[in-house]
């Protein structure tokens, strides 16, 4: 029996040394390409922009901007350098200078950038009587005939790269069960909310939107929270500022990693963004995580041509059905929104997870915790360790959902949960 399984020890090892091998050299080309790219948006931004962004090639962290405000700012944005795009940037030496862009605070909403999509729709915002709200979809419950004293809130934050439809298209249309007011917010950068340029989308930032435009606005002197994804660390943010007014969190796929040697942003960014071929999800993250030009350019082609890739869609389906809510949201933010919020909100938020966990236990908020048990995008263990964080926390593992399918596709069994979980904490 050894003499056989010998050589399929090798042949694994061998097959496992060529696929890094291959991945080593497809990053390398990908750092390659990113520098040129560099070079190519530097000089274009100087030609079409009147106060350039500049990228984070040639800069360090922590360069002269007040402590309060660099907190949030992750490391990840510059500590990104493989040893080949480090090389290559020592080389070039003098690259084309980009004039920085005057300082108007953090989140003034200025126009979007020339290689951003300046259609009706994505620039709605601009004149919209909200002042730049965010854009926040309401299900109002059928059997209160207008009244809303007693009736139960809900807050649903999407997670990156989708918007309110997550929820308004899936849970919202089991409201009967629920039974409470259900707001969703297209959260800063995405979908119909505003997407200014000049915006750092800091956690601070996404937080500071909620409570502007749908909080402050809608009164709402207490609610639920449920959260997806990248939602759940603004969730947490959220409530730990906020605790007396949360009723209850509900954590769907939370990306949650254990402190170790390395900074939590970098663990975040190593686990959620590693470098690899395959699947092909994880290796389209690596690209959009890691190459700030090469995204940017994705974002060019997809983003900001989004209506003619609507109108092909509809093309090919002879216009009998509408563009799919998830294929539609992967276009509707600029790379300027969906890179600062990967970096300062996944990565640069994690290092401020355990501080706002321990802010939620000794609120005594309560919490339940759904992950799907084949969740390629978040592992399950995410939602171990934070059940560890928090031991009083409710955690229900999905047998064979994923990181969408664990709501879409068991909206009713979904609303059934939260609905028994709000009546055991003062809902429904």
């Amino acid at each position: 029996m050894p003499t056989f399984a010998s050589p399929r020890r090798w042949s694994t090892r061998a097959a496992g040394a060529a696929s890094t091998a291959l991945a080593a050299a497809v990053f390398a080309l990908l750092d390659v390409v990113d520098v040129l790219l560099c070079l190519v948006y530097a000089l274009l931004d100087g030609i079409l922009e009147e106060s350039p962004v500049r990228c984070y090639c040639h800069r360090s962290h922590g360069g002269g901007a007040a402590d309060a405000d660099e907190e949030e700012v992750s490391d990840t944005l510059y500590a990104r350098r493989s040893a080949v795009r480090g090389a290559l940037l020592g080389l070039l030496g003098l690259v084309v200078r980009r004039r920085a862009a005057p300082d108007k605070g953090p989140c003034k909403w200025r126009s979007p950038r020339w290689s951003d999509c300046g259609c009706k729709s994505c620039v709605a915002w601009r004149g919209s009587q909200g002042g730049g709200r965010l854009h926040v979809v309401v299900k109002e419950p059928k059997d209160t005939a207008g009244a809303t004293d007693g009736t139960e809130n809900a807050t649903f934050v999407h997670g990156f790269t989708s918007s309110s439809s997550f929820w308004a298209e899936t849970v919202f249309r089991e409201s009967s069960i629920l039974n409470g007011r259900l707001f969703a917010v297209d959260l800063l950068g995405f979908g119909q909310s505003p997407k200014p340029a000049n915006c750092m989308y800091r956690l601070k930032d996404h937080v500071e939107a909620i409570e502007t435009s749908l909080i402050e606005p809608q009164n709402l002197s207490s609610f639920h929270l449920v959260a997806h994804s990248m939602g759940c660390i603004i969730a947490l943010a959220l409530a730990a500022k906020h605790p007396t007014r949360v009723k209850s969190i509900t954590l769907v796929a939370p990306p949650y990693f254990l402190p170790c040697e390395q900074k939590a942003s970098q663990v975040a960014l190593s686990r959620l963004a590693e470098k690899k071929l395959w699947p092909p999800l994880l290796f389209g993250s690596a690209v959009m995580s890691w190459y700030e030009h090469i995204g940017r350019t994705v974002c060019f082609l997809l983003c900001r041509n989004h209506l003619l890739w609507e109108w092909l869609v509809r093309l090919l389906t002879s216009g009998n059905r509408d563009v799919d809510f998830r294929l539609r949201d992967l276009t509707r933010h600029t790379h300027h929104s969906a890179w600062h919020t990967m970096h300062n909100v996944i990565c640069g938020g994690a290092r401020l997870q355990d501080r706002n966990l321990e802010a939620v236990e000794a609120a005594g908020i309560p919490v339940m915790v759904i992950h799907g048990g084949r969740d390629p995008v978040v592992p399950v263990e995410c939602s171990r360790h934070l059940k560890a964080k928090l031991p009083h926390a409710e955690l229900r593992l999905m047998a064979g959902c994923d990181h969408a399918t664990v709501v879409s596709g068991r909206e009713r069994g979904f609303a059934e949960e939260l609905a028994a979980f709000w009546r055991v904490h003062g809902g429904c």
